[in-house]
């Protein structure tokens, strides 16, 4: 039955006219990293003298494409670089998928200690006992994106932060048929039901993964549908509401951020693929082709600047100088906030929840870009 649903998926891909990327040179392959349940292959690429303690980032690539070629294209190799950071590029296999897509609607791949996510996670734990990585985040585009909410549903104990491209909640569909369903016209769930299940994914009492939303408004594979439940399932896991605190455009195109911990940028005109921008400037990356849009806004770079991890030598991002974390109470006490940013931090946050501020010249704000609070 397995077979026949994925052949199926091939088939509906080929009518979309979605063919393979071409093969590109890419980061080196990584074997004996575990019990791999998932069969995956993983590979890696790390800077030359890769200091000790900087971020590791799981980038996974969409129905179609490999590891090669979603290394090269969506920029993460360039941003490596640039910050400092090792990226792991977990690859799918025919044999377990017709069409080489992450099987994030499988049940036994989609759970905690299982299947392709445990697989994931066996990679992300070798290489910090490779490389002394500190911190974990996880990205990826369409199939990929939907395993990203998997592994920030399932392994929110190991990602501090993740990046969704035309991907769709965790918990959506169970099975090839009813992924199809879910992927379009998508499936309308509330806030707390969509929260429901990413709670009953872990036994996790802690702050969830800050999660960046990405879709293209014209996008026919994946309805845009799915980022606003993305959004929804997202800000209820935080504690928020739907609506923003920050609304604003980003090189044209609409930006929102929900209180400091979910973010979505809505791509007007863009079809199914990643956001690049191709150019050697520092905010530039990627290579234009299948399902890698060139859309003058470089995604990879505005995750990094989000989770906080987009600079050269490990100091906090530009923009900001200093971090601190700590409770509402907690910055107020240190003289951080006064009583009215105390006031609003706990009713965007709670006044138990740890909360990261970010010094921006003489003040603190809970926005990484320094916004106000």
């Amino acid at each position: 039955m397995r077979r026949a649903l994925t052949a199926l998926l091939t088939l509906v891909l080929a009518l979309l006219g979605l063919a393979p990327p071409a093969q590109a040179a890419g980061p080196a392959e990584v074997t004996g990293f575990g019990s791999n349940p998932g069969n995956l292959r993983m590979f890696r690429y790390a800077p030359d003298g890769l200091p000790a303690g900087r971020p590791v980032v799981v980038a996974l690539h969409g129905c179609t494409q490999n590891a090669a070629g979603y290394a090269t294209g969506t920029g993460w190799m360039k941003l490596a670089d640039q910050w400092r950071i090792s990226v792991v590029f977990p690859q799918q296999s025919s044999a377990n998928n017709a069409s080489s897509c992450f099987n994030w609607f499988e049940p036994a791949d989609t759970r905690r200690g299982s299947g392709e996510a445990l697989s994931i996670k066996q990679m992300v734990d070798r290489t910090k006992a490779d490389l002394g990585a500190s911190s974990a985040y996880v990205t990826g585009l369409s199939a990929g994106g939907a395993m990203t909410a998997v592994m920030l549903a399932t392994y929110p104990d190991v990602f501090a932060g993740g990046g969704i491209g035309a991907g769709l909640p965790y918990g959506c569909a169970t099975s090839a048929v009813t992924a199809f369903s879910c992927m379009n016209p998508g499936t309308d769930q509330a806030p707390a039901q969509w929260g429901d299940k990413v709670r009953a994914a872990a036994d996790h009492s802690g702050t969830h993964p800050r999660v960046s939303i990405w879709h293209g408004t014209a996008d026919t594979t994946v309805a845009p549908r799915n980022a606003t439940e993305l959004v929804e399932q997202w800000t209820n896991l935080a504690g928020t509401d739907q609506t923003p605190e920050v609304s604003d455009t980003v090189a044209g195109y609409p930006h929102r951020i929900y209180g400091g911990a979910v973010e979505y940028f809505q791509i007007t005109g863009m079809g199914h693929g990643q956001p690049i921008d191709p150019g050697t400037q520092a905010t530039q990356c990627g290579t234009a082709g299948a399902y890698l849009l060139d859309v003058n806004l470089c995604s990879a770079y505005h995750l990094g600047r989000f989770w906080g991890i987009a600079d050269d030598t490990g100091a906090p991002p530009a923009g900001h100088t200093d971090t601190a974390v700590g409770t509402a109470t907690d910055h107020y006490v240190a003289g951080r906030v006064d009583v009215t940013g105390y006031n609003a931090l706990g009713a965007r946050y709670g006044y138990t929840a740890p909360i990261t501020l970010y010094l921006c010249g003489t003040n603190w704000t809970d926005r990484p870009d320094c916004t106000p609070i």
